[in-house]
């Protein structure tokens, strides 16, 4: 058996995105580099112009909405098949692994295509790139927002908890990390 098919755990980057066409964030020709994340991708964001985060993610969401799952996310389908126990761990919130076939998927920033009031517990999973306005909670009447979270304010002790807790998952179970560059 190979150490990548004796993995407990893999870690996808945004690598495996660009490789179905999903623009990246970081890099060359990254996302970041012609929008700024706190005007876009953060509660902060969202609570200041919620009509322009929702434009940004509808806009998102509908290059995504054209693509499908690439054989790098079809091998890990496969290998999540034969493994017993395997956690695939992923930055990429575009929804592609769950297309391609993965069940076991832990979202480190969220997911595009979940909707989730700003108040109250309520979420949804959207499929279309669809509708206008800000959406409204049907339980509460708050805002909806996109379920994607991007630690960019995030305060120091609360990323040192998370950093340590990944250590821990990395000291305590097999893991293997792909490396992917877009």
């Amino acid at each position: 058996m190979t150490p990548l098919e004796d993995a407990r755990h893999l870690i996808a980057g945004p690598g495996i995105s660009a490789e179905s066409g999903v623009p990246t964030f970081l890099g060359p020709g990254g996302l970041w580099r012609n929008f700024r994340p706190e005007d876009l991708a953060t509660f902060e964001a969202f609570a200041k112009d919620p009509q322009l985060v929702w434009e940004w993610y509808r806009w998102r969401r509908s290059l995504i909405a054209g693509v499908h799952p690439n054989p790098s996310r079809l091998a890990l389908v496969e290998l999540e098949r034969r493994t017993p126990v395997f956690t695939l761990i992923t930055q990429n919130a575009d929804g592609l692994h769950d297309r391609a076939g993965s069940k076991n998927i832990r979202k480190i920033h969220g997911d595009i295509w979940l909707t989730r009031c700003a108040l109250c517990s309520y979420q949804r999973v959207d499929t279309a790139a669809e509708n206008e306005g800000v959406p409204r909670c049907p339980d509460c009447a708050a805002p909806l927002r996109p379920g994607v979270e991007v630690p960019l304010r995030q305060p120091v002790a609360q990323r040192r908890r998370q950093q340590q807790t990944l250590i821990q998952v990395v000291r305590s179970e097999s893991l293997a990390v792909v490396i992917s560059y877009g």
